[in-house]
């Protein structure tokens, strides 16, 4: 264990040996400053130096192998195959294989029963021998797992298209869907963005039971222990009486689909077209997110969309712009995050500055902050959120990625707005105005806040077979609520009408608070991330620190201190919730979601933030950020986890110089 008053980081070749926080450098350094000056400014030189031209920072946002695997079988789908690409992605995707030859859903993970079936599949396509090693070890686990009949939905969905199980492995989704009235059970508008976008070019697809072109006629029935059209067990992960009953008429209407009327069905498929067409979203992308990308692709080409149609030509390039590119090796990213990582960065920098009033960094926080308010989406744009919400709403919201302006993100919105409000500049008068006024008007019944719609809590759905995922839905989240706390608590001075509202989602803050004083993270990992949220929340909003709420919070957090000082989450504990708060080791991002939440609660001068402060200090490396090797946070809990390469970069500046302010606070 680090000793409490020393640590050890390297910095510029200067070696700072068991050196106290507020010592000195030696006279050769560049500048009198203290250890926790020097690691401030190293990061804050660093993360300055990854600035684009236009203002904004950008991280890559890495996913498991499923989606690099997708990529490989697009190509083949399509007909589309570049060689020298699927050998890079091919190279990623060996890279990433565990040494039981499973595919894990995140680093460190046990193997993914549906993850490995479409990385096994991908690297057949791009022509490992079936009898390699690695293939060998793949298909062998996959085969302890039950065989390739045990994969998910969306996996049997594709497998199905590539003609490697019957259709009837997979849900019945037909696109008549489309004209269902709104009281209906399922509808569109019940169900989370994310799953519209994906969900209705993929009706397409299903009911026109479209074939890959695959032109190396590549299989793998290898993988399933009972022959595919033999196979019964497809659906028995349906374990919920609701869950069967729903499957039973799902499967009785199946037996009827010969008998759709040809005419109801060339509808449907043409109101479906309708309703993405205006969505395809440019050079962005249909949602910005690559399963609702690739369906979009492949379902223009079903419905005879030439090749060379615009349309066509822009979704493809939108799905080449995800790729990252690392010399032998190639994945593609399930979307990109440089509204959040700005809006991010900036507030790391604006709490650097509360001590620092460098020149340098104060204009790189207004470049970024001017480049976030080119991207406010119009006061009057098009959005799926209207449909919840008050009619005559303006749009006041920014989207998670550079363009996406029918789904705006209450959480992007909330951050950037604090980091605007927080910079006292009356150039964003008008844009911080339009971001309270949405933002109040996206509060959902039961007064938190999902992440793009209002009351997206239709549960029972979570039952239907096309949901074995479990995320259909956007309901309200702790995480996603602190946020929109924090700027409704810095505008109910000069708004006092924003005062129930404030009110009533900190009210749903105190229920969704665990018995053991945490929060669940939706967005982040996990309870570390999600009591982060509140606590920031609260201290914005005035709670006090004495308040049962936020004691017992710092309790918790003292309590899943490691003895290193730092503090770790496995994102196993969304599959385990007794693990949370823990990890094998510690990470340089969760120790300072940590130490930011304990000092919002006033804990600066306590040991466990002192302990914590140096092993971020300790673990600077010497270009000054930090690495953390894990991923960092849930796209969908127990089924897609993202690494946002960004995290351990920023979040530790913010930290240190939150600590930092603490300390001058005290004196």
């Amino acid at each position: 264990m680090l000793n409490a008053n020393a640590a050890s980081i390297r910095m510029d070749n200067l070696d700072l040996q068991s050196v106290p926080l507020d010592a000195k450098l030696p006279a050769h350094a560049a500048a009198p400053e203290s250890r926790l000056d020097a690691a401030i400014g190293s990061a804050t030189n660093h993360l300055l130096s990854l600035q684009h031209a236009d203002g904004h920072w950008v991280f890559e946002l890495e996913a498991d192998c499923t989606i690099p695997s997708e990529y490989i079988m697009m190509m083949h789908f399509m007909d589309e195959i570049d060689l020298e690409l699927q050998a890079k992605i091919a190279n990623f995707v060996r890279s990433r294989q565990n040494a039981d030859g499973s595919w894990p859903l995140f680093t460190g993970a046990p193997g993914d029963i549906s993850c490995s079936v479409k990385a096994y599949y991908a690297l057949k396509m791009a022509g490992d021998n079936i009898d390699a090693p690695h293939m060998v070890k793949a298909r062998h686990w996959i085969h302890d797992q039950g065989g390739a009949a045990k994969s998910n939905v969306f996996t049997r969905i594709a497998l199905a298209m590539f003609e490697q199980v019957p259709w009837r492995a997979t849900p019945f989704i037909p696109v008549e869907i489309m004209h269902l009235p709104k009281w209906f059970p399922f509808h569109l508008d019940k169900v989370s963005y994310w799953s519209r976008t994906v969900m209705v070019p993929l009706f397409i697809l299903c009911s026109l039971k479209v074939k890959a072109r695959n032109p190396h006629e590549v299989h793998i029935r290898e993988l399933f222990i009972t022959k595919p059209e033999l196979e019964r067990g497809y659906f028995d992960h349906v374990k919920t009486p609701l869950g069967k009953a729903i499957l039973a008429v799902e499967r009785f209407f199946r037996l009827f689909e010969p008998l759709f009327a040809a005419t109801l069905r060339k509808s449907a498929i043409e109101k479906a077209f309708a309703w993405f067409e205006p969505r395809l979203n440019g050079e962005d992308g249909l949602g910005a997110i690559f399963p609702a990308m690739v369906n979009a692709y492949e379902a223009m080409d079903a419905i005879g969309i030439p090749e060379n149609d615009p349309r066509r030509v822009t979704a493809k390039k939108a799905i080449e712009k995800l790729l990252v590119f690392q010399g032998d090796k190639v994945y593609c990213q399930p979307c990109v995050s440089p509204i959040w990582d700005t809006g991010l960065t900036a507030l790391a920098l604006q709490e650097v500055l509360k001590a620092d009033d460098d020149a340098r960094t104060k204009e790189a926080v207004s470049h970024s902050l001017r480049w976030l308010a080119s991207k406010q989406i119009a006061a009057d744009a098009p959005g799926d959120w209207r449909i919840n919400c008050e009619e005559g709403q303006v749009c006041g919201g920014w989207a998670f990625q550079y363009g996406n302006d029918y789904y705006p993100d209450v959480d992007d919105t909330a951050v950037v707005a604090v980091a605007m409000k927080q910079a006292q500049d009356p150039q964003f008068a008008d844009n911080l105005e339009r971001a309270g006024s949405w933002i109040a008007a996206m509060q959902s019944s039961n007064g938190g806040f999902g992440a793009f719609d209002v009351d997206n809590d239709h549960y029972y759905l979570n039952h239907i077979p096309f949901a074995d995922h479990g995320a259909l839905l956007d309901p309200p989240t702790a995480d996603v609520s602190g946020r929109c706390a924090m700027y409704l608590a810095m505008l109910v001075d000069q708004q006092p009408e924003l005062k129930p509202a404030l009110d009533r989602v900190l009210d749903y803050l105190g229920n969704e608070q665990e018995a053991d004083g945490a929060w669940f993270g939706r967005w982040g990992t996990n309870y570390i991330y999600g009591t982060w949220s509140v606590l920031l929340a609260f201290e914005y909003a005035g709670v006090p620190k004495d308040d049962p709420r936020v004691r017992k919070a710092v309790a918790w957090l003292h309590s899943v201190q490691r003895e290193d000082g730092g503090w770790g989450e496995d994102n196993w504990s969304y599959h385990d919730a007794s693990t949370r708060g823990q990890f094998g080791y510690s990470t340089a991002f969760q120790t300072a979601f940590a130490l930011i939440a304990l000092l919002a609660a006033g804990e600066g001068d306590s040991p466990a933030v002192r302990r914590g402060v140096e092993f971020l200090l300790s673990k600077q490396e010497a270009d000054g950020v930090w690495n953390d090797p894990c991923f960092t946070a849930p796209g969908f809990p127990k089924v897609f986890y993202l690494k946002y390469h960004g995290y351990d970069k920023f979040f530790p500046l913010w930290a240190l110089a939150k600590y930092r302010n603490a300390l001058a606070a005290a004196r």
